[in-house]
């Protein structure tokens, strides 16, 4: 079995330190190191405004500054990776007033993208594009509708306004066939916070889980010759041996924790699989800084990935 070995976790371990941003880095001790949730906290509220979202490159491929509901959702992921789930803190409350705003949000959820992204260095799916978010809207508006049901209280509106969203959100399932790059996987979240929620009952969880095996095994990327190029792997809806997924997907898992295994460089961390450009190099000097946050971001994401399938010595 391919292994992450201990010479190989402290190249990757030097990596970080010589080249992650304060708040990867915090969280890469935290997992890693067992550095605290409070670091970690204490460096990512650098990037919440004052409206309690976040901005401020938070997402690394868009540097607006002014809070969205994507870079929200950033926040949010970080929390659940680390495990925080104090909702009397500021940093919890402040994400709740930010999605009661009503900001950016619709009769169909939140936002992908947003119009003042366009005054910023960003790459070019996060310019504002009301078509795509019919679609790139599903996956962040399923990752928000999970938080909110984990943590906004129960007779609040924006509560209800969840439950609501979450029934539409199955519903397209069923209607649809293109979910955007995020939508499938958000589902997934959502509708495992549903069931640990107890709310089972009010959809038909049976149904919507047997589309979502299908929709999973389909986006799946089986050729791993491709996955130098930027796609769906295995990783996106499994990240462990006891998702529901798994089972359905074993050969492919491995192959892609083999392949992680293999094709990390030597004395650095995995590349990213995406650029800014095609022909237009504009904001070259931000996507060059981009690429080095991204890829400490994915080094964490990896890294844990491997370490769930017992692939880290």
């Amino acid at each position: 079995m391919n292994k992450i070995t201990k010479e190989d976790f402290q190249e990757i371990r030097l990596w970080m330190y010589r080249n992650a941003r304060h708040l990867d880095l915090t969280i890469w001790q935290n997992l890693f190191e067992n550095g605290s949730k409070e670091a970690v906290i204490s460096a990512l509220a650098f990037y919440q405004n004052s409206d309690g979202g976040f901005g401020n490159a938070l997402e690394a491929d868009n540097w607006n500054p002014n809070s969205s509901p994507y870079s929200t959702l950033c926040a949010i992921n970080i929390l659940d990776n680390i495990g925080f789930n104090d909702i009397s803190h500021p940093i919890m409350q402040g994400i709740l007033r930010f999605l009661e705003s009503g900001a950016y949000c619709n009769d169909n959820g939140w936002l992908f993208s947003t119009p003042s992204n366009n005054d910023y260095a960003h790459a070019p799916w996060w310019t504002y594009d009301t078509k795509a978010n019919e679609v790139e809207s599903i996956g962040v508006t399923a990752g928000i509708v999970s938080f909110i049901i984990r943590y906004a209280d129960s007779n609040s509106g924006i509560y209800k306004k969840a439950l609501d969203l979450a029934a539409g959100l199955f519903e397209k399932l069923e209607k649809q066939d293109n979910f955007g790059d995020m939508g499938i996987e958000g589902c997934c979240v959502l509708l495992d916070t549903v069931k640990q929620a107890g709310l089972a009952n009010q959809y038909d969880c049976d149904n919507v889980l047997r589309i979502l095996r299908e929709l999973v095994y389909n986006s799946i990327e089986r050729d791993t010759s491709k996955w130098v190029y930027y796609g769906v792997r295995p990783s996106n809806y499994i990240q462990s041996p006891s998702g529901v997924f798994y089972k359905d997907n074993e050969d492919i898992v491995q192959a892609e924790l083999d392949y992680l295994v293999k094709t990390r460089p030597k004395n650095g961390v995995w590349g990213i699989t995406w650029t800014w450009f095609d022909n237009n190099e504009k904001y070259a000097k931000e996507f060059t800084i981009s690429e080095n946050w991204w890829k400490a971001n994915k080094a964490i994401e990896k890294m844990m990935f491997l370490r769930n399938f017992n692939r880290v010595e």
